[in-house]
């Protein structure tokens, strides 16, 4: 369309200032064609940008050469250039603007018998520089909504990244607190089930004991699954309440859409609130360690300092730990005595669990190369301490957690 244009303005506003022209050569069948190189070359200005400037600075040389006097002829050269000068390099396109002008209207033309107007050669210097101010300007545009594309892709990569980060954080820690929920429960229930299996037909008191734990066990576990479901389902919850309040815009609609909504609203039935158990604390350790000790294993513990009010998340924490290392130590040292140290200071606290060899056959039903120590390392490391896990050189195993007393709001949010 552009190409159609330029020809029809070229042919028809050079044939008219051709003729208002005294001295000048009649348009023929040459100069006509002349005429239409210029519009045809611009149909190839994206291809093939500096060529198709080259063929329009020929045809116009080309025409002025012959005698047919200035005209339109200059507007297929005017969009060739400013079209290479956008799409190809400026460094080959910007010095063919004097080389044109040197050769279309001063010295060239004059040389050959075709002098130009003084005042026209003069002002045709400022309309080339105001050209390629006019290109650069619009390259310079270019470039600039180019890079703000890129740092807005960057942006949208890097929120992505962000967003896949969070996921998988988010996954992390539910498998770390399912772990740290369920592990601790079936590996008693494992322990005593293996007891009950052995003792059912020679000690019928003990097995039945056996028994009582594996159900108190297992109604804890169900317990701190539903405490831990309902956790992950706050989010949702919370959007469910906000969404209770009708806003002011809701309350402008007409009744019976407001009508519909709540009847829609109303056969969505929220799940009922989850049974809720005290998260687990090092502030009362018999309370801790009670399901322990009713699993067989000899716990001692021992406060070192004085004992004093933790961040919630730093007692949770602590608390995972000394039941995950007691844990390994039902699965892996049946029959050994453990043992649990607190170490109170002024800016941490450190807990040490310590187990002797194991006194009786080793377990086989429990499953070796779990992710425990792996679970626990990540929860100190999260908070900001440490964790170091070993066998001791005297025998046995010993796991040592060194978590801070203070942490951020962001931790504690956690």
């Amino acid at each position: 369309m552009l190409a159609l244009v330029v020809a029809a303005i070229q042919v028809v506003g050079g044939r008219n200032a051709n003729l208002r022209q005294t001295g000048v050569h009649s348009l023929d069948a040459f100069g006509y064609a002349l005429l239409f190189i210029g519009p045809v070359a611009l149909l190839l200005r994206r291809s093939y940008p500096l060529p198709a400037l080259l063929v329009t600075i020929a045809s116009c040389a080309v025409y002025l050469l012959r005698g047919y006097g200035y005209g339109p002829i200059f507007v297929s050269l005017v969009i060739a250039f400013i079209t290479a000068a956008i799409v190809g390099s400026r460094w080959w396109t910007y010095p063919l603007a004097p080389i044109g002008y040197l050769a279309l209207l001063w010295p060239l033309p004059a040389l050959v018998g075709h002098p130009a107007d003084p005042w026209l050669a003069f002002g045709m210097i400022a309309w080339l520089g105001v050209l390629v101010a006019i290109a650069e300007g619009i390259r310079q545009r270019q470039a600039v909504l180019v890079a703000r594309r890129q740092r807005a892709e960057a942006a949208r990569r890097d929120e992505e990244a962000q967003r896949e980060r969070r996921a998988s954080e988010e996954r992390l820690a539910i498998a770390r607190e399912l772990h740290d929920v369920l592990a601790h429960s079936l590996s008693l229930i494992n322990v005593q089930s293996s007891v009950a299996l052995e003792l059912f037909d020679k000690k019928p008191e003990q097995a039945e004991s056996a028994l009582a734990a594996i159900k108190a066990a297992s109604k804890d576990a169900l317990a701190e699954v539903h405490t831990l479901l309902h956790s992950i389902r706050t989010g949702s919850a919370v959007e469910v309440r906000d969404s209770e309040v009708e806003p002011e815009s809701a309350r402008a609609r007409p009744d019976s859409e407001r009508a519909r909504d709540n009847s829609d609203a109303r056969s969505v039935e929220a799940p009922p609130p989850a049974p809720r158990s005290p998260a687990p604390s090092i502030e009362d350790l018999d309370a801790l360690l009670q399901r322990t000790r009713a699993a067989g294993l000899t716990v001692d513990t021992r406060i070192i300092g004085t004992a004093h009010k933790l961040p919630s998340v730093v007692d949770v924490a602590a608390a995972r730990i000394i039941q995950e290392s007691l844990t390994n130590v039902v699965r892996h040292a049946p029959g050994a005595p453990a043992a649990v140290t607190i170490r109170y200071a002024a800016d941490s606290v450190e807990i040490t669990i310590d187990n002797a060899r194991a006194t009786g056959p080793q377990s086989k039903s429990g499953a070796s190369g779990g992710n425990g120590i792996l679970g626990m390392r990540e929860r100190a490391h999260a908070l900001g301490g440490q964790l170091i896990a070993g066998p001791r050189p005297s025998g046995g195993f010993r796991v040592v957690a060194r978590l801070p007393s203070q942490v951020g709001a962001q931790e504690e949010a956690r």
